[in-house]
Formats: C-alpha cells, sequence, structure tokens
C-alpha cells in the first residue's frame, strides 16, 4: 500500500474544464455540476470553473451563487476587456487569465495587451515556435505565469517527452509557474486504446516539476514523464513535497470525477473522498 500523498499536495489542483472537448458539458450543467463538486468528500481538489471568453455572457442566466472562475481568451489580449466587464456584472470572482497567443502576434504587442487584465493572475499559452524563449523571458520580468497545452485532437498537438521535459525545466529555471491543459487525460503516461495516441500524465508531469525544482536535468525529466509503472509513480508522488505544486499550479480536466478516482485508485488519496460528488 502507498502512504499516501503529502497533506494538501492536490488542493486546487483541479480546474473544472467540463464545458471544453470531449466532455462539452452545457454551461446550464456545468455550473450546478461544479457546485456539487466543491461541496463533495473532494472538493479540495477542485479548483475554479473554466469557462472561454465568451460563454460570460451566457452565464448570468444560470449562475446563482458566487463562483470562482479561469477565463480562457483564445483571441488573444483583445478579449480581455470585454471578459472582465462582463465579470463585474456577475457573482464571480476571476481567479485567472488563460491567454492565447493568436499567430503572427510579436511578443512585445502581446504583453501590452496583458496589461488590460488588471490585478488578475495571467496564465500566458506558451506558443511552440520559436517566440518560446521570449515568451517565457518576458513571463519572468512581468510576473505573468506560463500555460501548456499538452496534448489535442491529433498526434502532432502532443509534445513529446523530451519538448515538455525541455518547456518545464525552462519555466522553472526563468522562476516562471504554469499549469497544463489538453491531452492530460489520465494519472499516468498511457497510450490511448482508441486513438493510438500518446498521452502525457499529470502525475508524471507533477514529479517532472518536482524534478526540475530540485535542479534535475532534461534527462530525468524525460524518463520522469516515460513512466507508466503505476506503483513506482505513486512512491515518487508520495515522497513530493509542495515546492512541486509551487510550479505546476494545476491542469484542466473535463472530468473531475475521473482523476479523483485514479488518484484513490493508487492510493494518494482517501477513496473516501470520492463520497457526494457528481456520477454522471
Amino acid at each position: 500500500m502507498n502512504p499516501g500523498s503529502p497533506a494538501g499536495l492536490f488542493d486546487g489542483f483541479l480546474d473544472d474544464a467540463a464545458v471544453f472537448p470531449p466532455g462539452l458539458k452545457p454551461l446550464a450543467q456545468a455550473v450546478p455540476d461544479h457546485a456539487v463538486h466543491l461541496a463533495s468528500g473532494y472538493g479540495g481538489l477542485v479548483g475554479p470553473l473554466v469557462l472561454a471568453a465568451p460563454a460570460l455572457a451566457d452565464l448570468g442566466a444560470v449562475v446563482e451563487q458566487p463562483l470562482d472562475l479561469a477565463v480562457t481568451a483564445p483571441g488573444g489580449p483583445a478579449q480581455l476587456p470585454d471578459a472582465r466587464a462582463r465579470a463585474a456584472d456577475l457573482p464571480v470572482r476571476l481567479a485567472g487569465f488563460e491567454v492565447a497567443m493568436p499567430a503572427g502576434l510579436g511578443v512585445t504587442e502581446f504583453f501590452t495587451g496583458l496589461e488590460a487584465a488588471g490585478d488578475v493572475p495571467v496564465f500566458v499559452e506558451v506558443p511552440r515556435d520559436d517566440r518560446r524563449a521570449e515568451v517565457i523571458a518576458t513571463c519572468a520580468k512581468t510576473g505573468h505565469h506560463a500555460k501548456f497545452r499538452t496534448g489535442g485532437v491529433t498526434a502532432e498537438l502532443y509534445p513529446d517527452e523530451a519538448e515538455l521535459a525541455a518547456a518545464v525545466v525552462a519555466v522553472v529555471r526563468a522562476g516562471v509557474p504554469f499549469k497544463a491543459t489538453a491531452g492530460l487525460h489520465h494519472a499516468l503516461r498511457n497510450t490511448d486504446p482508441e486513438t493510438g495516441l500518446e498521452q502525457h500524465g499529470f502525475l508524471n508531469l507533477l514529479l517532472a516539476a518536482g524534478a526540475a525544482a530540485r535542479g534535475a536535468g532534461q534527462d530525468e525529466l524525460i524518463a520522469l514523464l516515460a513512466e507508466r509503472d503505476g506503483a513506482r509513480v505513486a512512491a515518487l508522488v508520495s515522497e513530493v513535497d509542495a515546492e512541486a505544486r509551487a510550479w505546476f499550479r494545476s491542469f484542466g480536466t473535463c472530468s473531475i470525477i475521473e482523476p479523483v478516482t485514479e488518484l484513490a485508485d493508487l492510493g494518494l488519496v482517501p477513496a473516501a473522498a470520492l463520497n457526494g460528488g457528481v456520477t454522471a
């Protein structure tokens, strides 16, 4: 039996991205379900509800109690002023903006546009092109965080272990915390049986962040990202300290209950935590 994870290691780790693919839960269902998640035995593991900026126009019709939101801006900084204005008229707290870099937009222009976020934390979606190093360096200078996409619907959207390891080493060495999204469907590195795509595990990524924090090189991170042995990963996670989460803040998941179940199966959270949640 695994000794479990350090107290609080997974607090707020799971951003509720139920409305995004492949879940695509209707907003009218996602909002009350999010409240059920928060009130459940695993509620402490749940972070904010994640919505794209355009969805704020419809949120007023379904939100009935105060709500923490992470808002994505796929169109870039130009979406931030309207998002802030709409949020101001709703019973919500903006926990963060997750802002994509439009193709062809210069780094300086992009970061100037982020001033519209005001005091809301910003996670910059780091592009997988020759802007990456400058974007990470500018995040370090401005105090913004990073966001990595770790998958998608086609193979080319999945960075391999070497690319993801290099990215994690780069942000940690630059002093830039990060979150992740897309493709982290399971706790462990795996091959999707339906698509054949190689998928990163969110626990593997947590181990990689912890290793980078203690000064490990890229090769060690590659090995951790590739590890598929659940018992070994769980044992390593049980030894991780809170510093790993200081770097890897959270990840978006379209299903909250599935990662909680996998954590329980690995002995990293109590099975009793599954009580009182959304079951369908």
